[in-house]
């Protein structure tokens, strides 16, 4: 008895010493908690607190979580808690912090500053040398002070999206730090594609410009973006070659062409996109920030009093480079000039830079709006992390410059448009980072393959091994490691491509990325069903094919939008010979592949969410064992392998067929964008599900899955002001299962905010519907936070009541309830649940006979997954 007594005294003690008022809506702080001076840890997350008056009498405090409040003033009493390990200002609205603070927190190791307004920072923060963590993302920070590099123990430091325009070599020198992101600044030293390769690319880059001599690298990416025709191809190609170049109708650009040309003292590596939307699929892979973007705009087919002209010449593209890039620096050309009158030119330069003024008003316009809806909740606290993504968005700037009429048919035009960019890209208000400080042995390397290329070493097609090139650079300073992040910074610029990340093809560097986008373009295609159509009869017969198999290609491109393996394979090497390639057979067999085994294209394009390979229906009975991560081998008579183009869809039936009708029963949520849901989008969400969840069936703007006997369908609605996925999930035969039907809701959410990484200008919040069939009002989902419990309180709430029908619901049909914090990797718990379940019911170590459908396989002590 004594002992329990021992023990409860003990429990009260601890809790009287950690004190969690989080999301206790407190405007100031409780006068009882001032009065325990025992408290070492107070918790006062989400609050609407402006100042902490007197939290310095609570002097023996270890924590303070401040994160999520409404702080503008840096609270000064903080400098009194000298027993401080953990201080949490993030997410506040502090400018400024004031000098004397830092030097009196001698045990302070982490520190959350992240989501404020902070220009700089104290000088006295190298005062807390026992720091270990500090985060400073989100802030307006120009500068990083040097006197950093006396945090001796700092290990994890985050400055991402900033006002950086380089950072300190001393910082990187010390062994202590393990990680780093400076992501999202426009940093010239060292550039953003350095910093994207991580902490240990940027030390190597450091450590190079030590040793070696630096040089100004003035090249800008530049893309061509617009519609088919418009006149890129014209542009690019007329500068590369110096001369005018016209550019007939068959001879328009498929898919991306990369060409290069030097102004002055400034080189434009130029990214010309094709613009018809079968190809919008494949670009987001190459469309990357840090670049020029040339919007070309035919101002001859422009019609100012047609809403749908704006839409498809200007609107789409100015919409998805603010989803897709939405800091960039947007120069529209106005082409084919000479087909419009003087007056006429005038008056749709002023109408298009005036309706694009209007799209980037109205977006604004619309992120304040959403910002001062969730401000005005009666719990606003639970909607912090979205109000600071909305902030994020609000601040990012997309810069247009004025339109410049163009005559495609004078190449004088052409060039003095171009002494126009170069000026822009002169300006360093407009371009921070168009000068950026590279080591010398950067540009040596690009030299020498640049030499290489040109030699016999090198086939013509560029692509080598990554051990053969490093033997063929022979380059005696540079160490394989060193080669590596040049190498992988060459990919980031455009200048080569590395997939380095694929398993696959982290051996194999393509040297002109001409090549393999060749090989992109001959798949992805607008005209592609007349390719299939037009492959000779020759050429099915050198590729043991008949006529019934190209018809049955056809059929099901037409019918299912798959492409047979076989069919691309016939398809490309048909290709390669017309353009005269008639020595590919073996660079074209090892990405290509064949029946039995794809190449390393298709694995590129399945690593870019662009097309969903079929999988074998079946165990393979025949398989003499079962190894988890080898290759799982298809039985002799598996059905050819195709691969599902969702792009290509042009009804819904298989879906409608085995969906049937939606229910009052099913539960339903809506992911809302804005501004609109970009080309693609779906389809990449949709091929990343399918990959996941083996029974599925895919339509046009519609995918349905089945697994453990639920049904869940997604359907893509877009159209202006009103965009967004549904979710819907039907019961399982009779039961409720609430649990696992949020469960796979949640996995499919968790699918599309993985895609959205790719979208940092699209901003998206999940919306439940009103049950009342007669109410249009939502209810908006708060923030999956992992760590509040008073959040998880609100989902497990049991009633819910609609503020506009005031009709009263269950919780658990309107949210996940209690599922939707989240778990390991950022995933949510539901989704981590849900790919638990499935881990242990495939998961085996037995003997004997396994049945899996019609299939039976014998089994010797076999373990596998």
């Amino acid at each position: 008895m004594a002992g329990r007594a021992e023990q409860n005294q003990a429990a009260e003690q601890t809790q009287d010493r950690d004190v969690d008022l989080s999301m206790k809506r407190l405007k100031v702080l409780p006068l009882e908690i001032l009065q325990n001076p025992q408290i070492d840890h107070l918790n006062l997350d989400r609050n609407r607190l402006k100042n902490i008056t007197d939290i310095s009498k609570l002097r023996n405090l270890k924590t303070l979580i401040l994160s999520k409040n409404e702080l503008v003033d840096f609270p000064s009493e903080i400098g009194s808690l000298r027993y401080l390990e953990k201080l949490h200002l993030n997410q506040n609205k502090i400018s400024q912090i004031p000098a004397e603070i830092f030097s009196y927190l001698p045990l302070l190791k982490q520190l959350k500053l992240n989501n404020n307004r902070l220009n700089d920072l104290p000088g006295d923060l190298t005062c807390c040398t026992e720091l270990q963590y500090l985060n400073l993302s989100h802030n307006l920070i120009k500068k990083l002070p040097k006197a950093l590099a006396k945090l001796g123990k700092l290990e994890e430091f985050y400055i991402e999206n900033n006002k950086l325009c380089e950072l300190p070599p001393v910082l990187f020198e010390g062994c202590s730090l393990r990680r780093f992101s400076a992501r999202a600044n426009p940093l010239r030293e060292p550039p953003d594609e350095v910093c994207a390769g991580g902490l240990q690319h940027i030390r190597s880059y450091f450590k190079q410009l030590q040793n070696n001599e630096s040089l100004n690298d003035r090249r800008v990416k530049t893309m061509f973006l617009g519609a088919s025709m418009a006149g890129k191809s014209t542009l690019c190609k007329s500068l590369t070659k110096r001369e005018l170049v016209t550019i007939a109708e068959k001879d328009r650009t498929i898919g991306i062409e990369i060409s290069e040309f030097q102004m002055e003292d400034f080189s434009f590596l130029c990214w010309d996109f094709a613009g018809q939307l079968e190809y919008y699929l494949t670009h987001h892979v190459f469309i990357t920030p840090q670049a020029l973007v040339v919007l070309v705009i035919d101002l001859h087919r422009y019609k100012m009093d047609d809403k749908d002209s704006f839409k498809e010449l200007v609107g789409f593209w100015i919409n998805n480079i603010l989803m897709r890039v939405p800091d960039s620096i947007v120069l529209p050309i106005g082409s084919h000039m000479d087909l419009c009158e003087k007056d006429e030119v005038q008056m749709k330069k002023k109408d298009i830079e005036e309706k694009i003024k209007e799209i980037l008003i109205e977006r604004y316009e619309n992120l304040n709006q959403r910002l001062a809806t969730l401000n005005k909740k009666s719990q606003c606290e639970l909607y912090r992390d979205q109000v600071n993504i909305l902030d994020d968005l609000v601040k990012y700037n997309l810069k247009v410059l004025d339109l410049i009429p163009v005559d495609c048919t004078q190449y004088d035009t052409i060039i003095n448009a171009w002494m126009q960019i170069l000026e822009s890209v002169r300006n360093k208000d407009i371009f921070p980072n168009a000068i950026r400080t590279l080591p010398v042995t950067y540009k040596k390397v690009e030299k020498v393959i640049t030499e290489l290329i040109e030699t016999e070493k090198v086939p013509f097609h560029g692509t080598v091994a990554l051990d053969e090139l490093q033997k063929m650079l022979n380059l005696h300073n540079i160490d394989s490691e060193q080669l590596e992040y040049i190498l992988s910074y060459l990919h980031r610029i455009g200048l080569i491509l590395w997939f380095q990340d694929l398993q696959a093809l982290e051996n194999t560097v393509f040297l002109k990325p001409s090549f393999l986008i060749t090989l992109f373009k001959m798949i992805v295609r607008h005209d592609l069903l007349n390719q299939l159509n037009d492959i000779p009869a020759r050429t099915l017969k050198k590729e043991s094919a008949v006529k019934p198999d190209q018809q049955k290609w056809i059929i099901d491109f037409q019918t299912k939008a798959t492409l047979h393996l076989k069919a691309i394979i016939v398809l490309v090497k048909h290709q390669l010979r017309l353009n005269g390639n008639k020595d590919l057979h073996e660079i074209t067999e090892e990405l290509i592949g064949d029946e039995k085994e794809k190449g390393k294209l298709f694995q590129i394009l399945e690593y870019f969410d662009i097309c969903l390979s079929s999988k074998p229906q079946a165990l393979n009975p025949d398989a003499r064992e079962f190894r988890p991560g080898s290759q799982w081998l298809p039985p002799d008579n598996a059905p050819p392998l195709t691969y599902l183009f969702p792009s290509y869809l042009t009804d819904t039936k298989v879906v409608s067929n085995h969906w049937n009708e939606d229910s009052d029963e099913d539960l339903h949520v809506r992911a809302f964008f804005l501004p609109e849901i970009p080309q693609g989008f779906f389809h990449r969400v949709t091929i990343k599900l399918c990959n996941f969840i083996y029974s599925h069936w895919v339509g046009k703007e519609r995918c349905l899955v089945i697994c453990n006997g639920r049904k869940l369908l997604l359907k893509e609605h877009n159209e202006e002001a009103n965009s967004y996925i549904e979710f819907r999930c039907k019961e399982k035969g009779e039961e409720n299962d609430f649990e696992g039907r949020w469960c796979l809701i949640m996995m499919a959410i968790q699918k599309v905010k993985k895609v959205l990484e790719d979208w940092p200008g699209l901003h998206y919040s999940l919306k439940t519907p009103c049950r009342n069939p007669s109410c249009r009002h939502y209810f908006d989902w708060p923030d999956l936070d992992e760590k509040d419990r008073d959040i998880e309180q609100f989902w497990e709430e049991k009633i819910k009541t609609c503020e506009n029908c005031g009709e009263d619901f269950l919780a658990n049909l309107l949210f996940c309830t209690g599922q939707s914090s989240q778990g390991s990797n950022g995933t949510s718990k539901a989704a981590d649940s849900f790919v638990n379940q499935q881990t242990i019911q495939n998961t085996y170590n037995v003997t004997g006979n396994y049945v899996s459908g019609s299939c039976s396989v014998n089994i010797n002590e076999q373990e596998f997954h």
